[in-house]
């Protein structure tokens, strides 16, 4: 019997990080809310990729709201080859859950270079981030030591939304009466997020076989939903090693839906929004005239509760939908990789490919041994 850890064992232990992170808030975000109510900023540039981009695009419309700003999320490279037009008034961080991405470290660098704070937000303030920005800020993940990551990705949702309500609700835009039912909603999370799980198995054994000859899976959202769209395909992707592909909802059906078979899984998250609700329940019935392999995290009629991951909970705010929705894709990346034995790479992988393009530095293989 082995007591490593799996990325159950963070899945399972994310209610708990996150009902401390929200007690916690003041004193969590608080380095980040000083920086940007003292300089003034107003629009927040996010560098960042995978989960990290992923975790940021579940907070992304939950920020937008409540700090009435722009928010824009472009991945490291990007900004490094020329995606970089920033303003005076744009504060910009990049995110790193280990600190050791290489090309993080490189926009770090960039910003730096054009004479811009660098701001670093990590799981691991002593990772080789301290060595490249101006500002190391923990946004609260704790220990995590499995790479395909969980419990870093929601409290990295959970972090940007505390730090978008701190930080209007120090500028005064956001009254206090109304942040505090938000955060009394946030605390209700970690038991929402155990529902989940629950809900999760339930719903595996009941699609056991669609889920165990999943061929190609394509995610789609709108929203916060699309936020949970992007982590969801990249968990399946790389952890049950099938073509995976998160999309806009409506812009799935203007090109991709059109390679669409019985063959296909079809993973919706409803946003849970007048209007764009409405619209996913019509998406979700052209795809399961197609395939009955079309799933979604509803509490809508229009699908079958065999086809559906419930939410019974009283939702006040639908923006904090990924912090209890996500569960649903770690845990069956987690379980089908576990019984169709995935867990290893094709060999040529595993010999070939970080010699040519290595996306980590040495220091993770201290934080992240399976990398």
């Amino acid at each position: 019997m082995t007591n490593t850890p799996t990325m159950l064992t963070y899945i399972e232990g994310t209610p708990e990080q996150i009902a401390c992170n929200v007690e916690r808030s003041k004193q969590l975000t608080k380095e980040l809310v000083d920086l940007y109510v003292e300089k003034n900023y107003e629009n927040i540039w996010i560098i960042a990729c995978g989960s990290s981009s992923n975790g940021s695009n579940c907070a992304k419309p939950f920020m937008m709201k409540y700090l009435n700003c722009d928010v824009k999320i472009v991945p490291p490279n990007t900004f490094i080859y020329g995606e970089d037009k920033m303003k005076e008034t744009d504060l910009a961080f990049v995110i790193s859950q280990s600190g050791c991405s290489t090309n993080s470290i490189e926009a770090l660098d960039k910003l730096k270079a054009m004479g811009c704070l660098a701001v670093g937000l990590t799981g691991n303030v002593n990772s080789d981030f301290k060595d490249h920005a101006d500002v190391v800020i923990d946004y609260g993940v704790g220990i995590e030591t499995v790479g395909y990551v969980t419990k870093g990705v929601t409290t990295l949702a959970q972090f940007l939304m505390l730090f978008a309500l701190e930080a209007a609700l120090t500028k005064g835009i956001l009254p206090l009466n109304t942040y505090q039912e938000i955060i009394d909603e946030m605390k209700e999370v970690p038991a929402r997020h155990k529902k989940v799980q629950e809900e999760t198995w339930d719903f595996y054994q009941k699609n056991h076989k669609e889920m165990t000859s999943m061929t190609v899976a394509n995610c789609c959202g709108f929203a916060q939903g699309y936020g949970v769209a992007t982590e969801g395909a990249l968990k399946i992707g790389e952890t049950i090693q099938i073509p995976s592909f998160a999309y806009e909802a409506e812009e799935w059906i203007h090109g991709p839906n059109l390679q669409l078979t019985p063959n296909y899984t079809i993973f919706l998250i409803d946003d849970l929004m007048a209007g764009s609700s409405d619209r996913l329940m019509q998406i979700y019935q052209a795809s399961r005239s197609v395939t009955d392999r079309t799933y979604a995290i509803t509490n809508s009629p229009v699908v079958d509760d065999d086809h559906a991951i419930r939410l019974p909970f009283d939702i006040k705010e639908p923006l904090l939908l990924p912090l209890y929705a996500l569960p649903f894709f770690q845990i069956i990346a987690h379980q089908v990789t576990t019984e169709l034995h995935k867990w290893e790479k094709h060999p040529l992988f595993e010999a070939n490919f970080k010699k040519y393009a290595d996306s980590k530095t040495e220091s993770i293989k201290k934080i992240m041994p399976d990398l």
